[in-house]
């Protein structure tokens, strides 16, 4: 069953029809890649509307949709095919949309359409990965890790964190991806006690820990891995703190299995952490989905009821951050199986001291 398909079994008895603004969707139903689009999904076809900058592009790109392409706002032009449609029911991405376009839409379509947010979006059919997406963010990830590998002779005290980040990059695209999935983070010493860091000019001094969170989007799917590093002998504490969260890491795999609460695997590595007495350094989710962007459904985090599904593709990424100390991280991506998890990323979860 094509991807469309699914979404009108999803659309039955909602609305006659499904109005799609979000570029990822965009890509995953139809495959276009321009940056301004809005796609309407009716019982028995689709259409998709885009300017005149992308009228090659989308005639190239776009399968299982008929391209109309207009001087004006694709919204817009959506919105008044859909007037003329005369349909009573039109369905909307209400987590997707501003208020203004919401009023846009409302006022081009006019008193006699019921516009109504949709209960099931797109994001619920891409929470599910097949196997063609899987092999994707597998090949992200094992491009990650070789570039990771590749950069870490550069890792010695004096480097700034910024250089280290530009160097990933670069590796990156030199690899083949398109881009990098999100900006870099290279934290060392006290800045590893920011859970998103920014590189900086920071320069890395010894005995200091270096987080380092890197992804790369290759074929369209992103990637996403957190490795932290030591740059000298590390000391019983570091030591400590870093094999908590490793196991943490490990705990979290061992609770994922396919119908599974989501916020049973944030519990799995939250209640070891805080067994260790580093519960209180842990301050964000466990996880999330992984796929056309970095961050999808499902979420892994505290009191998750949604249960995980088979073909879920989601990081595990515990954490600890002590202020005026510093942090680590590790996370690893794993598809969910009907009776655990499939670990996708291929580095090693030990300890690297530099």
């Amino acid at each position: 069953m094509t991807r469309l398909a699914r979404l009108r079994r999803l659309l039955a008895g909602e609305a006659e029809a499904l109005l799609v603004t979000h570029l990822p969707n965009l890509l995953y139903l139809v495959g276009f890649r321009g940056s301004s689009g809005a796609l309407v999904v009716t019982r028995r076809g689709a259409s998709l509307f885009t300017d005149g900058r992308y009228r090659l592009q989308a005639r190239q790109e776009v399968r299982g949709a008929r391209v109309s392409v207009s001087s004006g706002d694709p919204l817009r032009a959506a919105a008044r095919w859909l007037r003329r449609q005369g349909l009573p029911r039109v369905a909307y991405e209400a987590q997707r949309f501003t208020l203004g376009q919401f009023e846009q839409l409302r006022q081009e379509l006019g008193p006699g359409v019921e516009l109504r947010p949709a209960r099931a979006g797109v994001e619920h059919l891409r929470a599910i990965k097949d196997a063609g997406e899987v092999s994707r963010v597998r090949a992200g990830l094992e491009l990650t890790a070789r570039v990771f590998e590749e950069v870490l002779p550069y890792v010695r005290p004096g480097v700034r964190e910024l250089d280290l980040a530009a160097e990933i990059e670069y590796r990156m695209k030199q690899h083949g991806a398109r881009a990098p999935a999100f900006e870099t983070i290279v934290a060392s010493g006290p800045r590893a006690a920011w859970p998103h860091g920014r590189a900086s000019e920071k320069r890395l001094a010894k005995n200091e820990l270096v987080i380092f969170d890197m992804g790369a989007i290759l074929g369209d799917y992103h990637s996403d891995m957190t490795r932290t590093v030591h740059l000298g002998t590390p000391s019983a504490r570091v030591k400590r703190t870093y094999r908590a969260v490793r196991e943490a890491l490990e705990r979290a795999q061992e609770a994922v299995a396919a119908g599974v609460a989501a916020g049973r695997v944030d519990a799995a590595a939250r209640g070891w952490l805080g067994r260790q007495g580093l519960g209180r350094y842990f301050v964000h989710g466990t996880g999330h989905g992984l796929g056309l962007e970095v961050h999808e459904e499902p979420r892994v985090g505290p009191r998750v009821r949604e249960r995980l599904a088979t073909g879920n593709v989601i990081t595990l990424e515990p954490g600890v951050y002590i202020p005026g100390w510093g942090g680590v991280r590790i996370e690893d991506v794993v598809v969910v199986r009907r009776q655990g998890a499939e670990r996708l990323t291929p580095l090693s979860r030990e300890l690297l001291c530099l």
